[in-house]
C-alpha cells in the first residue's frame, strides 16, 4: 500500500506550495491556512499551517484501512473535510467549536474506495466517490443530518481510480449570456478508470447518464482533474496514466460532444497525479519517476515544461529554452 504521492497547491495570491509527503495524499483547504494528510496508518491528519511550518490540530481515527484519498469542501458549508479508504468507507468529518468529529458516515460500496471529490459550491454539499467496485456514488447533504445517495453502478469495469467535478458554469456563458441573467449551470464530472477509459457524466432529470467516452490510453487512467473556469468558451481535462502519458483533452463545442486529446508528454514510469492551478493554466504532474513536473502552455498552444521538483529532496529546477525544445 506505500505509494509516495506528490500534490501541488496554488495559493490565491498565485503563487504555489508544493508539498512532497510520504503519505498517499494531502490537501489544503480553500484558504491555505489548514493542510489534511492521509496515509496506511488508517489515520487523517490535520495541521495548521503558520509561519511556514505545520502545528498539528487533529488526529482523526474512523477507518479501518489505508487512507487514500481527502478533499475539503468549501467553506461556506464551514470546515468539512472527506476521506475515503481501502476499508470501502467514506467519511465526512466536521469542526465544531474546535472539536473534529463524524458528520456521516457512507458504507455503500462493496471494495476500496479511491476518490473523493466535492462539487462547486453552487450545487451544495455534494460529494462524488469513485471505488475499486467500478461504481460511482453522489452523496447529496439535504439538511437535518441526511444525505441523498445516487450509485452509478458500473462506472468502469474492474474499477474507478478517480473523480473530478467540472466547473458549474458552463462554457462560454459568462461571454454570450444576457445581461441580468444568471450563467446557466449544469452538474458534470469526469472519471477514470482501470478500462483505460476517460468518461464524462452529466446530470438530466436527476439521474445521472454517461456523456463521453474518451479513448487514448493504453493502461490504467491514474487520475483525472477537469481545469477551472473563468468563463471562457473552452473546457479542458487532463488524464495521466499506468501508460505513462499524460493527455490534454479540449472541447470548444458548446454542446460539449466533440473532444480533442493532446498528448502532453510520454513519462518513463507510471504518472499518478495531475492537478491544476487554481486560474487553470499550469498543469502538476505527480509519477513513478520521483518528480513532481509543472507544465504551461504557450500561445501557440504548445505545452511546456517549466519546472521540476525531485520528491524528498525540496530542490526546484526551473527549465531552459533548450531544454523544453528538446522534450
Amino acid at each position: 500500500f506505500q505509494k509516495m504521492r506528490a500534490k501541488n497547491y496554488f495559493l490565491t495570491s498565485g503563487l504555489y506550495v508544493l508539498f512532497c509527503l510520504f503519505q498517499h495524499d494531502a490537501q489544503m483547504d480553500y484558504y491555505g491556512t489548514r493542510l489534511a494528510t492521509c496515509s496506511s496508518d488508517r489515520t487523517v491528519k490535520i495541521f495548521d499551517v503558520k509561519n511556514g511550518g505545520q502545528i498539528l490540530v487533529a488526529d482523526l481515527r474512523g477507518h479501518e484501512g489505508p487512507v487514500w484519498q481527502v478533499a475539503w469542501a468549501h467553506p461556506m458549508f464551514g470546515n468539512i473535510l472527506a476521506s475515503c479508504s481501502y476499508d470501502r468507507k467514506v467519511i465526512i468529518w466536521k469542526e465544531e467549536n474546535g472539536a473534529w468529529d463524524k458528520m456521516y458516515e457512507y458504507c455503500g460500496h462493496e471494495s476500496s474506495v479511491n476518490s473523493v471529490c466535492w462539487g462547486p459550491y453552487d450545487f451544495g454539499l455534494i460529494l462524488a466517490c469513485g471505488s475499486s467496485d467500478g461504481a460511482i456514488s453522489l452523496l447529496t447533504f439535504t439538511g437535518d443530518q441526511q444525505w441523498d445517495v445516487k450509485k452509478i453502478s458500473n462506472a468502469h469495469t474492474i474499477g474507478c481510480n478517480a473523480v473530478s467535478w467540472a466547473p458549474a458554469v458552463v462554457p462560454g456563458s459568462l461571454i454570450d449570456q444576457p445581461s441580468g441573467q444568471k450563467p446557466n449551470y449544469i452538474k458534470r464530472f469526469v472519471s477514470g478508470g482501470c478500462d483505460n477509459l476517460v468518461k464524462l457524466w452529466k446530470e438530466e432529470d436527476g439521474q445521472w447518464k454517461e456523456d463521453q467516452k474518451l479513448e487514448a490510453h493504453s493502461d490504467w487512467v491514474r487520475d483525472v482533474g477537469w481545469a477551472p473556469s473563468i468563463g471562457l468558451p473552452t473546457s479542458t481535462i487532463a488524464s495521466c496514466s499506468q501508460d505513462g502519458r499524460v493527455f490534454i483533452w479540449t472541447c470548444d463545442d458548446p454542446a460539449g460532444n466533440t473532444w480533442t486529446a493532446k498528448l502532453l508528454h510520454k513519462f518513463s514510469d507510471v504518472v499518478w497525479h495531475v492537478s491544476w492551478s487554481i486560474t487553470g493554466n499550469i498543469l502538476a504532474v505527480s509519477g513513478g519517476d520521483n518528480k513532481v513536473t509543472l507544465w504551461k502552455e504557450s500561445m501557440d498552444g504548445q505545452w511546456a515544461c517549466i519546472s521540476d521538483v525531485s520528491k524528498g529532496q525540496g530542490a526546484v529546477s526551473t527549465i531552459t529554452d533548450t531544454q523544453q525544445n528538446e522534450q
